[in-house]
This record gives C-alpha cells, sequence and structure tokens, in this order.
C-alpha cells in the first residue's frame, strides 16, 4: 500500500451500503435515474437537488426499490399539506402508497406516507426504509425534531433525506443529515474540520463562532461529496438541460415611509440590532400591508403573500380581497384544506407565514409573490422557491417590502444569496471529482479471535 492508499484509508468517506436496484420507471429523467440508482447502490445518502428537479420521483422510486428488494415497508415522512400532493404524484406514476397520520400501518408493503409532526406514532421496526422529504428541517443540531427524526432512523436500514440545496450560510445541516444517515456523528464533524474560536467584547461577552482548520476545507467536501449529490440543473451530473430553462425572476426591493417612529427618534432610521429592527416592524405594519394588497390586487392571477407576524397576517386578511389566511393556531387539516386549494388554482391569494408552507409545495400556477422579509435567506429562498421552479411559464415576480428601519435587512439576503452560491459552487466542483472515485476497501481480510478472546 503507498503512503496516498494509507493516507485515503483514513479518510471519513461513506462506503457503498447498499444494493443494485432492478429496471428504474422509464418516466423518470436520465439524472433522475442515475440518482436513484446511485442512492440505491449507497443505501443511506442525501440528495440536495433545487426545487423542481423531482426530487418527489427520486424518493418515491427509492421506496419502490426497497420494497421490492425487502417485501418491507418503507416510510416517506414531509411537511405538513404535502403529503396529499405526494400521493397524487405516486398514483400519477404508477407507484402504490398509502397514507397515514395516526401512526398505524398494516404492514402492506409499499411507500407509507406521514408528516413529520407525526413520526413518533409510529413503530420504527416495520419499516425497511425511511425517506425524509425536505429534511433541511432536522438541520438545527439541538431541536426536538432532530433528535425524534434521527433516533427514527437510526433502526433503519436504507435510508434517503432530499431537500433543495442545503442551507447556504450553515454548515451544520450537513453535520446533522450526516448522523441521521448513521455516518460522522454532528460533534465528530465540528472536531474533524473546524476550529472553535471565542471572540470577547470590550465588556468580555464572547460569542463562539467556527472556522475552517487550515488544511480541513477541501477533505471537508470530498467527505460531504461521499454520501451526497448536490444540483440545480441537470449538468451538474453531466446530463442536458434541454426542458429546464427557468424564466425570468424580477425581484423589487421596495422601502415603504413609516409615519411612526422608535422611542426618542424624530424619523426613522435603520435598526442597529434585532430589537431595533423588530420595533421598526411593528411601527411599519400598516404602511407595509397596505402596499402588498395593492401589489396583489393589480395582479390578475394568484399571489401568494409571505409574512412574519400575526398581526401582518390580520391586517392582510383584512386589506386584500378574494385572500385566506394560514394560521399557526389552525388544524392541520384546515392548514392542508388552503394550501391544496393554492396549489390546485381553487384559491386566488393566500397569506401564511414561511415556516408554515415554504417548503414541499409546487406553485407552479402562481408567479406574483410578495414578501415581507426576515434575515433568514432560506426562509425567503424557499419561499420564492414555491412558484420560482422548473415548468414555471411566467416571469415570477417578487416584491420585498420592508420599512425604513429593516434597509439591513435586504443588506443581508444579498449577501447571504452571495454566499450560497459560493457554497454550492464548491459542493459540485468536489461532487464531479467523487464521482470519478471508487471507494475501495483496504481491509479485506476478517480478522480471527482467538477462542479465548471470542
Amino acid at each position: 500500500m503507498s503512503y496516498e492508499q494509507f493516507i485515503r484509508s483514513k479518510t471519513q468517506h461513506a462506503g457503498g451500503d447498499g444494493f443494485n436496484p432492478s429496471k428504474l420507471p422509464a418516466w423518470m429523467y436520465d439524472y433522475q435515474s442515475a440518482l436513484t440508482e446511485w442512492a440505491c447502490n449507497r443505501g443511506r445518502s442525501a440528495v440536495f437537488a433545487d426545487c423542481g428537479m423531482g426530487k418527489t420521483a427520486i424518493e418515491l422510486a427509492f421506496g419502490e426499490q426497497v420494497v421490492k428488494r425487502l417485501n418491507k415497508p418503507v416510510l416517506l415522512a414531509t411537511p405538513i399539506a404535502v403529503g396529499a400532493q405526494m400521493i397524487e404524484e405516486a398514483a400519477k406514476f404508477g407507484i402504490e402508497a398509502k397514507r397515514s397520520r395516526d401512526g398505524k400501518c398494516d404492514g402492506t408493503p409499499c411507500v407509507w406516507i406521514t408528516n413529520y409532526e407525526q413520526l413518533h406514532k409510529f413503530d420504527p421496526t416495520m419499516f425497511g426504509g425511511f425517506i425524509g422529504d425536505e429534511s433541511s428541517c432536522i438541520k438545527d443540531a439541538k431541536t426536538e425534531r432532530k433528535h425524534i427524526v434521527t433516533e427514527f432512523m437510526r433502526r433503519i436500514q436504507y435510508r434517503l433525506l432530499c431537500t433543495a440545496t442545503a442551507a447556504p450560510n450553515d454548515f451544520w445541516e450537513l453535520g446533522t443529515s450526516s448522523e441521521a444517515l448513521g455516518l460522522l456523528g454532528f460533534r465528530d464533524m465540528i472536531t474533524t474540520f473546524f476550529k472553535q474560536e471565542t471572540g470577547k467584547d470590550h465588556l468580555g461577552w464572547g460569542r463562539t463562532k467556527y472556522r475552517f482548520r487550515g488544511h480541513a476545507q477541501e477533505p471537508f467536501w470530498s467527505w460531504v461529496c461521499s454520501w451526497a449529490r448536490s444540483l440545480r440543473k441537470p449538468s451538474d451530473l453531466g446530463f442536458s438541460d434541454d426542458g429546464f430553462d427557468l424564466p425570468p425572476l424580477i425581484e423589487k426591493e421596495i422601502v415603504v415611509a413609516t409615519a411612526k417612529t422608535r422611542a426618542g427618534m424624530l424619523f426613522s432610521l435603520p435598526g442597529r440590532d434585532m430589537r431595533e429592527e423588530r420595533e421598526e416592524r411593528r411601527n411599519s405594519i400598516e404602511e407595509r400591508c397596505e402596499m402588498a394588497a395593492d401589489i396583489a390586487h393589480d395582479h390578475k392571477g394568484q399571489t401568494v403573500i409571505w409574512c412574519e407576524l400575526n398581526p401582518e397576517g390580520d391586517a392582510l386578511e383584512k386589506l386584500v380581497d378574494e385572500s385566506k389566511q394560514v394560521k399557526g393556531s389552525m388544524t392541520d387539516e384546515q392548514k392542508e384544506e388552503y394550501l391544496t386549494a393554492f396549489s390546485k388554482g381553487e384559491l386566488k391569494r393566500l397569506i401564511l407565514k414561511p415556516k408554515l408552507g415554504a417548503w414541499g409545495l409546487n406553485w407552479q400556477g402562481c408567479h406574483n409573490v410578495v414578501s415581507f422579509p426576515s434575515h433568514s435567506y432560506e426562509q425567503y429562498y424557499q419561499a420564492v422557491r414555491r412558484c420560482y421552479r422548473f415548468k414555471q411559464k411566467h416571469p415570477v415576480k417578487v416584491s420585498l417590502i420592508v420599512g425604513e428601519g429593516e434597509a439591513g435587512i435586504l443588506k443581508n439576503i444579498r449577501r447571504k444569496a452571495e454566499q450560497s452560491e459560493h457554497m454550492f459552487k464548491s459542493i459540485v466542483a468536489h461532487m464531479k471529482d467523487a464521482m470519478h472515485l471508487a471507494t475501495k476497501d483496504y481491509f479485506p481480510e476478517k480478522e480471527e479471535l482467538p477462542k479465548w478472546l471470542a
């Protein structure tokens, strides 16, 4: 063994623990078939494919392959309201799928669909595979959902996580995904590739930050690409982009003047911290909602309005004609009713918060988006991508409305968009290298223990 081979054998690269799939569906695009075959060969993997790339088809085809191999059911977890859409897609593709919200499963070997909120009701030993749709919901290592999903997946043989391109400014999502797949743990990822630094101000307050170790950036991306694939268009995997052209995206930033200022201020100034920005946001609710209503009324087709605060949603519902609001206080059935109606074009204008509907839903019929943005670029990106996705036939207009004191939010979103582009290019560049590398077992001989030790 050469020294280079020895060093490679010490990497954390994931090996293939899967199987060779049987004949894949003929209706799949070539790149979808390639990703499904790769996921089956890996056994436990992640696909970070952009909105409109057909993650649903990949998930259902992967689940069908696991069902055929083990003759056991596969559980597919989705956000609220996506389950109904998933059932429709399965019927369209000719894949057997059933839905359960109460944890009851009669053992039929097919793809069973539920939402993440009901996952604790199911018995993981019943399933041969688990698929996590929009898996960015487990990116925070400290949330209860991450712990529930990770523990549930721990006892399942075949696993697949799918979401749009991973959080642009947060490497932790990659660590929590790896841990859920049974690969390198979240904390192990941090200590292996990152260095902790604590900077203190003149008052002695400290803030912990992490940066790549001097040697670790290249090995980190190589490790990620051993268990994940990321793409925004088929050519990222070497396939043709024919038919995958996006229409123009027209983003317009609107800063509205506000009559009310912060306490002690003669006129509005950009907030210096989250507390001041929050106060500015509350002071400008009336003006921003009126602007959003005018934009919605000027558009003849469907409009979706993304808000952040309950008073914003209530004000918009009164101002915007032919609109419905999805509230957190509603039951899952009520939320799904409105979200599904908007998906089918039965509802003209929809008002909701990103955390209630910004993941997984297909709204190509809508091309007018109004947003009261926050500092979360991921929420903004996902909200826009409900409409701005492949198979969208019209230019998508996005109106970002903020008050005078929230100008820093727009600047932060632009910065994170650039950071997202840089991160994605890093993933794709290393992924292309990883696709040409074969993982080898450098320890093929099985150790024999002496009888006294055995």
